[in-house]
């Protein structure tokens, strides 16, 4: 990682956030990348403040471009002078507010690069959920995303969603669904994992990951695993951090879960965890695609999720290859935990996950950016 070097070639895609942070967005940023330059993209990484956990997984080759301010709005300008200076084939940004800023960037800096941007959650009811800036996104949507020269939605729910709070045509926006690495997370799968619940002869470990805020609605897999324990010895993970934890935590304890209920924070290898739980549940009120549920699936772990707008119906084809539950309904969910463990399991068809892989996503995206690759 060269911090400000300059290469004596264009980048063909520079890539836009704040920083490198440990979300689903930034995790699948770091896939395309890795994908982009073996096919001999040239790739920068442009950051407001170098930071995050995912900056130890770029690529060596990927020059990283510090806008040296962690403000969004004060980085507009440099970002502009960036575009102006490098002149980029194309840039993409992924999250609110980074697509604005983009946008602005590029009318700010007068220059031909192609800016594309992602909207990757089911936008009217996310922005319900919110007491910060992030309200105010439909609206800015709404203003701004038609500058895009392409727009990426990241399941089919989210791309209806958008068109219908922007009122931006359907035909515009086109559905990328989110990259799993599945010979990567395969092996990270089998690397060893120093946990005792994982030992031979202990109960099965019922397995959550995601930031712990009000969107992933861990409280409805706590209540549930409270009815599952019930009936059987079993014992749940939560892989993830947020502002919700000290809520969590209480909960844990009303409902008496203290000696059966983890929850390690971030771990690097969630998937150590997920190849070894015996069942993965995504409990979200709402969700734009759901990565983790294909995560699961790619390392064979049965997967119970809430039937929530959008994604996990596309995800696990209406039901097909994972049980599908109300949104908090922490009765239908144990119910639905209780048969999976019991046995009652839906096999992956291998061809259905083909359609999540990087190297098919990677193309698309390649696509909608305007860029050929080189090998």
């Amino acid at each position: 990682m060269l911090e400000g070097k300059r290469f004596p070639d264009q980048p063909d895609v520079a890539f836009y956030l704040r920083m490198l942070a440990g979300g689903g967005a930034e995790r699948v940023i770091v896939n395309l990348m890795r994908d982009f330059v073996q096919r001999g993209v040239n790739v920068d990484l442009v950051l407001n403040i170098v930071e995050g956990p995912y900056l130890q997984q770029v690529p060596d080759s990927v020059r990283i471009v510090p806008l040296g301010t962690p403000r969004l709005l004060s980085g507009l300008p440099k970002l502009a002078g960036y575009l102006r200076r490098e002149r980029p084939t194309a840039l993409f940004a992924a999250l609110h507010y980074n697509a604005e800023i983009a946008l602005w960037a590029k009318r700010l800096a007068g220059v031909a690069t192609r800016v594309v941007v992602s909207e990757r959650n089911t936008l009217s009811i996310h922005a319900q959920h919110q007491t910060d800036n992030e309200r105010w996104s439909p609206l800015l949507a709404r203003l701004f995303y038609p500058w895009a020269d392409g727009i990426v939605a990241i399941s089919q729910g989210v791309a209806r969603d958008l068109s219908q709070v922007t009122g931006i045509p359907r035909a515009r926006i086109q559905v990328i669904y989110n990259p799993v690495e599945t010979l990567t997370v395969q092996q990270k799968a089998r690397e060893p994992l120093e946990h005792p619940w994982f030992a031979g002869g202990e109960p099965p470990v019922i397995l959550g990951v995601g930031r712990l805020n009000a969107q992933k609605d861990f409280p409805t897999l706590l209540r549930a695993f409270a009815q599952v324990r019930a009936v059987r010895p079993c014992r749940l993970i939560i892989l993830g951090q947020g502002p919700e934890r000290q809520t969590l935590e209480a909960l844990i304890v009303e409902l008496g879960l203290q000696d059966d209920v983890a929850i390690p924070g971030f771990v690097s290898n969630p998937y150590a965890y997920m190849g070894r739980a015996a069942v993965f549940v995504l409990s979200s009120a709402w969700e734009g695609f759901g990565n983790v549920i294909v995560e699961a699936m790619a390392v064979g772990t049965p997967v119970v999720s809430t039937n929530c707008q959008s994604g996990p119906a596309e995800i696990l084809d209406k039901g097909k290859y994972g049980a599908l539950v109300p949104v908090g309904d922490s009765d239908e969910m144990a119910q639905a935990i209780l048969r999976v463990l019991s046995g009652q399991v839906n096999r992956v068809d291998s061809a259905w996950l083909e359609q999540f892989s990087l190297a098919t996503i990677s193309q698309q995206y390649l696509n909608i950016l305007g860029v050929a690759a080189q090998t």
